[in-house]
């Protein structure tokens, strides 16, 4: 979602902006860490953060209700209901086959990279993909949350991410 973007924002639910940076990314994953000084924030908006709690996708039940919060078509925030449909569903997407969870909510572009939370707050996933066209309505995925937090905590934990490039040739005692 972020890798093509020429300049990166984050909106707070206090409605304030600031400019953030994009520090490392596994795009197999489809998963992106962006940073934002906290020197950039006021104390306003910091007293709003709250750190979201983390669920558990191995209860997750097919029928559960879930909510998929994101920024659907670029118009603000959105949320949207709907049930889990199926788990571990095996999904060839353009960057590789993953097992996801599958929802009837609504994830429209802008929602991908969005919040798939169970019923009482927990982050059960992180929204990925929709599939569309003749036939198709309601299926949306998302990569589960014990998937997704070992990829964000690796990314997380590295250097700001810079543009290397590289000739691939090596040396060797000839």
């Amino acid at each position: 979602v972020v890798s093509s973007a020429d300049s990166l924002t984050v909106q707070y639910i206090d409605e304030t902006t600031a400019d953030a940076t994009l520090k490392s990314q596994d795009t197999s994953a489809d998963i992106a860490i962006v940073t934002v000084p906290l020197s950039s924030l006021s104390a306003e908006t910091l007293g709003e953060i709250k750190v979201i709690t983390l669920g558990n996708p191995e209860e997750l039940k097919v029928g559960q209700q879930v909510v998929a919060i994101g920024n659907a078509l670029g118009y603000g925030r959105s949320v949207t209901t709907g049930i889990i449909s199926a788990l571990d569903r095996e999904v060839s997407l353009s960057n590789g086959t993953r097992k996801l969870i599958q929802t009837d909510a609504a994830i429209n572009p802008g929602n991908s990279g969005g919040a798939l939370l169970d019923m009482d707050g927990n982050l059960i996933g992180i929204n990925e993909a929709k599939l569309s066209g003749g036939g198709i309505e309601g299926m949306g995925y998302a990569i589960p949350i014990s998937v997704a937090q070992p990829i964000m905590d690796n990314l997380m934990n590295k250097d700001v991410q810079e543009n290397h490039g590289y000739l691939g040739i090596s040396g060797a005692n000839v």
